[in-house]
């Protein structure tokens, strides 16, 4: 990018001395404006779209020039000016287009002549869709969100308006950003993006990824995945015609070519699809214009709606490309109202880049080196959409607040505006929320923070029929060292009020960024020791909140466990590629224990709790003894791409499955240690999304024992069961196997998870289901260890539920024990992937 700057400082500056700014407002016949109407320069690409106020402003050449307006719905208007080096000023009042209806007779039984139409534009699809293998254009995106209305609590906690940037009636803008991008594009799937300069009001990223939207796809998934993760069935899609209805409500002439205007009508409700018109040209049939919504009854998600407006304008010969692009979007959910629309105006189209074999690598997103430093007077040079005031007071606002907190920061003001602005400990935060500070300091000109959290006391008290009731401290100090340094303390001290016994433990955990020959990766250390208590199974199967509902109100205790002296020390490197190499090794001392309660709330003497050494292991002894292990693992996922920022990569993603290979070795004689064996996994994973399918996630295991001479039951290769009725690893358990009944030291085992996610696909016909948006789940999870050590398992459920919650019927086959069937109740949907996700 560096060696083409002088050339692009040369050829703005050439542009500057021999082109004008002509600008104006564009109406219709009643004096209204017309928001983002396309203005463009005759022949070229080169134009612009008016702002939601009608007002437009175009940077165009010394010379004689012919401005084109048009609107969708509206007569397209041309005006020819001669432009010197002074600005001037060219209205356009547009008039409604004088639909002409056809002389058609349709007959009973017969069909609306909208559907000759869209079969011939249906036939054309994939031409279109083809018809340019590679280009490269410009894309300028201007996008604003602002609050409607914001709820003085949410879930009862109180909403700072303040720190969103609203007003005490909770209303303003909360976002506005500018970005100019040069996109490159070759089919199939090879696409790069460069952001030469990006905008966001008060500072930081704004939004520079243009919206790829092709109504010349079949399924239209260019809209943000969550909001609809089938994507969405275009109108001219091929089998569009079992999905709508469509109806010809006129035609005009525009430039010597009829353009029809057809009606998009969704045959039914809950599917993917699109409601408004499309503009298809007679005789070419391609698309000449869209005005397409999506609403939450047509499968959109977290939005009520979303409206796309599409211009398609000539760009070469036979060839149209769209020239400007719209998204409004409204929210009204939980009290907060949001409204939003996002403009995209492309230019500078070239078909014939002539891209070298090695141009498309894996960065997906560049960066400029300047990308944030542009001036204000650079952005009112280039930007095609004019501001409106309250953009323009919102830039002012926010950047003149910006600057005045880093000037605050360099002379020490806002160090302490920020110490007091802290909410005072309440009572409540000691008792239940926990208590969460921030230690404000300076360091080189800026305000660097220290974070302390502690837990509640109500949520630090724990039970299990081994210690009886627990209070369990969790405080967490995490300190900033500064240049990507930070270093986290983690101690933590339990009590058992039953067995009388103190365990406590810390972690210090040190993670540092580091940059060798321009690659960068993350390095953490980890070193902790103390005494604790574990689960026999180390991927902890069965959480507290669970445990303790059993325990407590049905006298089933699930959680087994041992007390443990240890030491350890791991090391952890993820690459700039994403994947991620781990050593480390430990030391145990490792002490059985037993229950020392049989406490409930509901006295019940036909039952008795069992004893603490799983049941199913009882023929395998577990005495005081000390374990020296080694374990190592690698996780890599082929195909990464990046965003290249200015100083670093970041991964973006790969359509390729995540690979994961572990082993573990347990080493005798090392400080007493008696264990001795080599334990070997391999694990492959990965969710596939197939739009209007659904989604397929699977992942599947093989493992073992190269050498079990001495594994003791923590070493053992335990399946992680699930006797409760409420699952949370639903890729890495089996809903309804015991814990331990199946755990071996065997020398092969096999495991595989899978199951589908239909996303509306079927349960979108179904009366009240598609209503509530509830989503069929189906799949199976199995593993193998021999003939007489197996399990399989078959589900079916629904997610979705209040888009959070997700309820399988389960049937399982096992091979020590009677088929069972139950009910699980976990997280899934929208937005219990993202808590699943977080977690």
């Amino acid at each position: 990018m560096m060696k083409y700057l002088p050339t692009l400082f040369l050829l703005l500056f050439t542009t500057y001395c021999e082109a004008a700014i002509v600008k104006g407002l564009v109406t219709d016949d009643k004096n209204n404006p017309l928001p983002f109407a396309t203005v463009l320069i005759k022949g070229t690409t080169t134009g612009t779209t008016t702002n939601a106020a009608g007002q437009y402003q175009l940077e165009v050449p010394s010379g004689q020039h012919t401005l084109v307006c048009q609107y969708i719905g509206y007569r397209k208007t041309e005006k020819v000016i001669q432009v010197d080096l002074t600005p001037q000023v060219l209205n356009f009042t547009l008039s409604p287009v004088n639909l002409q209806i056809k002389e058609v007779v349709v007959k009973a039984g017969g069909e609306d002549p909208a559907y000759a139409i869209i079969r011939q534009a249906i036939k054309k699809r994939a031409f279109y869709q083809q018809q340019v293998q590679e280009y490269t254009c410009m894309s300028y995106i201007k996008g604003t969100i602002r609050m409607t209305g914001t709820p003085n609590k949410f879930l009862g906690k109180k909403i700072d308006k303040e720190d969103m940037g609203v007003d005490s009636a909770g209303k303003g803008m909360v976002f506005l950003s500018e970005s100019v991008t040069k996109i490159s594009s070759r089919m199939p799937d090879k696409l790069k993006l460069e952001v030469i300069s990006d905008r966001k009001s008060g500072g930081g990223f704004g939004m520079s990824f243009p919206a790829f939207i092709s109504f010349y796809d079949n399924n239209v998934s260019a809209v943000i995945t969550q909001m609809g993760p089938r994507g969405y069935i275009s109108p001219i899609s091929q089998n569009a015609l079992s999905y709508y209805k469509y109806r010809l409500e006129g035609e005009f002439l525009e430039d010597g070519r009829m353009v029809n205007k057809i009606k998009v009508i969704p045959k039914r409700k809950q599917e993917p699809l699109f409601a408004g018109y499309i503009f298809i040209t007679d005789g070419d049939w391609r698309i000449h214009s869209t005005d397409l919504v999506l609403t939450s009854e047509y499968q959109l998600e977290l939005m009520d709606t979303l409206r796309i407006r599409q211009t398609h304008v000539p760009v070469s010969g036979e060839v149209w490309r769209v020239k400007d692009q719209v998204l409004y979007m409204s929210v009204n959910k939980f009290g907060f109202g949001m409204v939003g629309n996002f403009v995209n105006v492309y230019s500078d189209y070239n078909l014939h880049p002539n891209f070298g074999p090695k141009y498309f690598d894996n960065t997906f997103l560049k960066y400029d080196s300047a990308f944030d430093k542009k001036e204000a007077v650079y952005w009112d040079s280039i930007r095609p959409v004019p501001l409106e005031e309250a953009e323009s007071r919102d830039y002012h606002q926010k950047d003149s607040t910006a600057r005045a907190n880093r000037l605050a920061a360099m002379n020490g003001n806002t160090l302490d505006s920020l110490r007091k602005k802290q909410k005072p400990v309440k009572v409540m935060d000691v008792l239940w929320g926990g208590v969460n500070r921030k230690l404000y300091f300076r360091r080189d000109s800026a305000i660097a923070s220290h974070t302390l959290y502690v837990n509640g006391l109500a949520k630090s008290l724990k039970y299990n029929t081994v210690e009886g009731l627990v209070l369990a401290l969790e405080p967490r100090l995490q300190l900033n060292l500064g240049e990507e340094r930070q270093l986290r303390i983690s101690p933590y001290v339990r009590y058992g009020l039953s067995n009388t016994h103190l365990n406590a433990y810390t972690f210090l955990t040190y993670s540092a960024n580091s940059r060798v020959r321009q690659r960068y990766g993350r390095n953490d250390w980890t070193l902790g020791g103390g005494k604790r208590v574990s689960q026999f199974n180390q991927d902890n199967p069965i959480d507290n909140i669970a445990n303790e509902f059993y325990t407590l109100l049905l006298k089933e205790n699930y959680m087994k466990l041992y007390e443990n002296w240890f030491g350890q020390l791991r090391y952890s490197r993820t690459f700039q590629t994403n994947d991620r190499l781990t050593a480390g090794v430990r030391y145990e001392s490792r002490i059985p224990v037993e229950n020392t309660t049989d406490f409930t709330f509901f006295k019940n003497d036909k039952k008795q709790f069992t004893p603490n050494h799983p049941e199913e292991l009882a023929q395998v002894p577990f005495e005081r003894h000390q374990a020296f292990i080694v374990d190592l693992s690698f996780r890599y996922q082929p195909g990464q791409q990046f965003v290249e920022l200015p100083d670093r990569k970041m991964p973006l993603g790969s359509k390729y499955p995540t690979f994961e290979l572990a082993y573990s070795k347990g080493i005798p004689n090392v400080g007493n240690s008696v264990v001795d064996f080599d334990k070997w996994k391999l694990s492959v994973f990965d969710n596939m999304n197939f739009k209007l399918f659904g989604e397929f996630r699977y992942r599947v295991t093989a493992g073992g024992f190269l050498n079990d001479r001495n594994v003791q039951i923590p070493d053992f290769q335990h399946f992680n069961g699930n006797q409760t009725f409420y699952n949370t690893k639903y890729l890495n358990s089996f809903q309804l196997a015991p814990y331990y009944r199946y755990s071996t030291t065997a020398p092969f085992f096999m495991t595989a998870n899978v199951e589908h996610h239909f996303n509306g696909l079927l349960t979108n016909k179904i009366p009240l289901l598609n209503r509530l948006k509830w989503n069929l789940v189906a799949g199976s999870n199995a593993f193998y260890v021999n003939d007489k050590n197996n399990y399989v398992e078959a589900f079916l459920g629904l997610e979705n539920i209040l888009k959070v919650l997700r309820v399988d019927v389960v049937a399982g086959y096992q091979s020590q024990d009677n088929t069972r069937i139950g009910v699980r109740v976990g997280m899934g949907g929208v937005f219990g992937n993202l808590i699943k996700l977080d977690q």
